[in-house]
């Protein structure tokens, strides 16, 4: 039987005959795993290891392209091309994808995006909306730390696992509800090679992405013991680097953090929303995105007013940032 996963109502399948990506989505989804029957019918993803028949479809024209592939759509289906290296097809019917590559990492990522994008669709609609932070708590209590992509999220968490009192809600993005309050979303932490080595080797795993390189992937079961599920908010940190040795905190205004929440949680960037399956909508479903959006900010403004927003400006040095961010968090 196909394992089952809930991810906060959102029900998938896996299904493949190459048994590297299918440990690996299971590993990622661990903490979402259960043992029963499906509650209503859920997405299934299938990973099948062959060449692409292109000559089997139909002569469409592409209507989106990305660096990762040119997406074309047959009525309910759309069919991704992820340049010549394998093939997606997803039944916007049933929900269903199924990617077709005789290379066991492009079946991983792109499994792993189109899940991250259609779970985050399905539980935007149930107004459980994903933040671009790091997420862990200090005594029940949450902190956010808004980072840009590549801006050190993932390498910030793994350092403050080192401390026995952490607890981590997500590396990379996390969800809040309609009252502010935080949920995990626990996965894998992603860190960029050289910044792993505190990580045994049983534990990470590296991975060629289709467009940024190399990762190091971190498995769940490395901090499957650290994780908590849900945690009152209580700071928003709007992080950004700098190129000295110290770190900074200081106070930062309302208005200060619903910027930084309308790209990261309202707009989204940083989060894969899955542009190639999605972009082409009806009117009627624009009108849907735009609801969606409303219900984001209020979940925004709900979480804002409901803790501490600072600018957290990061130094070079990787530990004075872990030691800064705990001793203000423990002492505020």
């Amino acid at each position: 039987m196909a394992p089952l996963f809930d991810v906060y109502g959102f029900e998938f399948t896996i299904e493949s005959d190459a048994p590297g990506p299918l440990r690996h989505l299971a590993s990622d989804f661990e903490y979402f795993a259960v043992s029963r029957a499906p509650t209503g019918s859920p997405v299934t993803i299938r990973i099948r290891t062959a060449e692409p028949d292109y000559d089997r479809l139909p002569p469409l024209c592409a209507n989106v392209y990305t660096p990762r592939n040119a997406s074309y759509r047959d009525g309910d289906i759309t069919y991704a091309d992820y340049h010549g290296r394998g093939l997606g097809i997803h039944n916007r019917r049933t929900g269903d994808f199924e990617i077709i590559s005789g290379n066991a990492d492009l079946q991983y990522e792109a499994s792993y995006l189109f899940l991250l994008a259609q779970l985050g669709e399905a539980l935007d609609r149930r107004h459980l909306h994903r933040v671009h932070a790091l997420c862990f708590s200090v005594q029940c209590r949450a902190s956010l730390v808004l980072l840009p992509m590549g801006g050190g999220k993932s390498t910030l968490g793994s350092n403050l696992l080192a401390d026995p009192e952490v607890m981590l809600l997500s590396d990379d993005s996390p969800f809040i509800d309609r009252h502010g309050q935080v949920h995990g979303f626990p996965t894998r932490i992603g860190l960029l090679p050289g910044s792993e080595t505190r990580v045994p080797a049983e534990y990470r795993r590296t991975i060629e992405r289709m467009e940024f390189g190399p990762k190091v992937l971190v498995d769940f079961r490395y901090f499957a013991d650290r994780v908590v599920g849900a945690a009152e908010p209580a700071f928003v940190f709007l992080g950004s680097r700098s190129l000295s040795l110290t770190c900074e905190i200081e106070p930062a205004s309302y208005l200060d953090g619903l910027r930084a929440m309308m790209v990261n949680c309202v707009i989204g960037m940083g989060l894969f929303q899955g542009l190639e399956f999605f972009l082409q909508k009806s009117t009627g479903q624009i009108v849907g995105q735009a609801a969606i959006a409303w219900s984001r900010l209020r979940a925004s403004q709900r979480l804002l007013s409901r803790s501490q927003v600072l600018h957290l400006r990061l130094g070079r040095d990787h530990q004075e940032n872990t030691r800064c961010l705990l001793e203000y968090v423990r002492t505020h």
